[in-house]
């Protein structure tokens, strides 16, 4: 998951009792391969090319989760990352914030300090990004005037004006619905909570200003035993609002649909449906989920939706089914920093501006395990109150220290406001979720192309004729005021 971490639901539950296995390593670690995501990336065919903040594959000989990286450059101070574990691409580490440009060497050291051989990437100023296809547009040949009598002068007609469409006055965000606004907890095992004592896990979070739990309801097709009518009754009659939440995979989603649908007679609020890298890929089955979910819960049921913060890095997850026509009212993207490997600021940065095109308003869940420091946790929550959202929720409460539990008691600190987060820039040869939520918009306002995720020829034309005909630079790229106009 929201198992705690961009690796995956399992990394969560193992990270207080997994022993650091590098420490245990009698060898150094073994470094046979340095790779960009994605690997496809025509300017990392031969030396990996990133920027700060892009992920790095890492591949080798005793390699394991929680070793330390090191990035050199041949001119400035060392920084370091750490590997973590990604379910599709393996272990990965992001390149640290304020790496010098130019060529670096890369080396990764034991939980004994026994270092590894070094590989070299190239770390940019800039985004790496594919090169833009060349295309040509046939030109008309101009015609060649008619020959008029010589007494009769020649007047070429003014051309036409091209109509101009006007693009919409923006209109008001969607606002959040209510169950969703406040801060809240999340809980996977009850019994691991204050050993499932109802009482003292409403004195916690309500003592922390919270709201609303989140509990596990369904993992897959399967109801949870531990999520049941009583339960929510419980909790609702300390003052809580309860919202139950679901695993999905795609393998059965009419089984999956049946078992969020079922959970709605517990009582609960409202419900969350949790999508990762396991639907990669599935859009029709993404789609017979959402169908299924709103034809039992009904069009009005509060939904949310949860998965991974960075849509371009998983690229292959249907957001745009998800948080589509008939999907979730309500985008809660894990937002956990820590585990990302980034700093606050520059995590939700990210987060905001690959989700923000959904137009579903964010309550992002926050990283409560693993001891983020007091001025990551107080700067997460004046970020979020920043951009104006009511409250946020925080992942999890099992696996929660104390000392953490003692600043989120605090009164929420003063709004900071962030720059502008800017929009996904999509060019012709891009593919992913983004492309087929841009594709969907241009279908929307009549283009008659096919959404696939696939930003080829039609889809540039699609967008060039969208942008001419609003008085925008045809240029086929989408920047702040195109993704605005689509958006309406």
């Amino acid at each position: 998951m929201i198992g705690g971490s961009v690796a995956g639901l399992a990394v969560a539950v193992s990270l207080a009792a997994a022993p650091p296995a590098a420490q245990a390593a009698a060898k150094a670690p073994k470094l046979t391969a340095l790779r960009c995501v994605p690997a496809t990336l025509a300017a990392c065919k031969r030396t990996p090319t990133l920027a700060v903040g892009d992920r790095l594959q890492v591949r080798g000989s005793r390699l394991v989760r929680g070793q330390q990286v090191s990035f050199k450059p041949k001119k400035g101070a060392t920084k370091r990352g750490k590997l973590v574990k990604d379910r599709k691409l393996g272990l990965v580490v992001t390149v640290p914030a304020k790496t010098a440009p130019g060529s670096v060497s890369v080396t990764v050291a034991s939980g004994s300090r026994k270092r590894s051989n070094a590989l070299k990437i190239k770390v940019v100023a800039k985004p790496v990004k594919t090169p833009k296809p060349t295309t040509s547009t046939p030109t008309t040949p101009t015609p060649k005037p008619v020959a008029a009598p010589p007494s009769v002068p020649v007047v070429a007609p003014s051309p036409a004006p091209a109509p101009v469409i006007p693009i919409p006055a923006p209109r008001p965000a969607p606002a959040l619905p209510t169950v969703f606004t406040g801060a809240g907890e999340w809980i996977w095992f009850l019994k691991d909570a204050d050993g499932g004592n109802v009482d003292a896990i409403a004195a916690r979070v309500k003592a922390a200003g919270m709201s609303t739990l989140f509990i596990k309801a369904a993992d897959g097709k399967d109801a949870d035993p531990q999520y049941t009518g009583p339960l929510v009754d419980a909790f609702h009659a300390r003052g809580l609002r309860v919202c139950g939440w679901q695993v999905v995979y795609g393998g059965d989603p009419g089984a999956e649909a049946a078992a969020a649908v079922a959970s709605k007679a517990t009582g609960q609020d409202c419900f969350v449906v949790n999508a990762e890298d396991q639907y990669a890929n599935r859009y029709a089955q993404a789609r017979q989920y959402v169908d299924a979910v709103r034809a039992g819960l009904g069009n009005d049921y509060p939904v949310g939706f949860t998965s991974h913060a960075y849509v371009d890095a998983h690229a292959s997850v249907p957001y745009s089914v998800f948080l589509g026509p008939g999907g979730a009212q309500a985008n809660l993207p894990q937002v956990y920093w820590k585990e990302i490997g980034g700093s606050v600021d520059a995590v939700t940065t990210r987060t905001i501006a690959t989700n923000r095109i959904y137009d579903v308003p964010m309550a992002p869940i926050g990283q409560g395990w693993n001891d983020p420091s007091p001025d990551e946790l107080r700067r997460f929550r004046a970020i979020w109150a920043g951009q104006g959202v009511p409250g946020v929720s925080w992942w999890r409460a099992e696996i929660t220290a104390q000392p953490t539990w003692n600043v989120l008691n605090e009164a929420a600190p003063a709004p900071v406001a962030l720059p502008d987060p800017g929009w996904p820039s999509l060019k012709a040869g891009d593919s992913g979720d983004l492309v087929r939520r841009l594709q969907t918009l241009l279908v929307a306002a009549g283009a008659t192309i096919t959404a696939d995720g696939q930003f080829g020829p039609a889809t540039l034309n699609a967008l060039r004729s969208y942008q001419a005909a609003r008085a925008l630079p045809a240029n086929g790229q989408t920047d702040a005021t195109t993704w605005q106009a689509l958006i309406g």
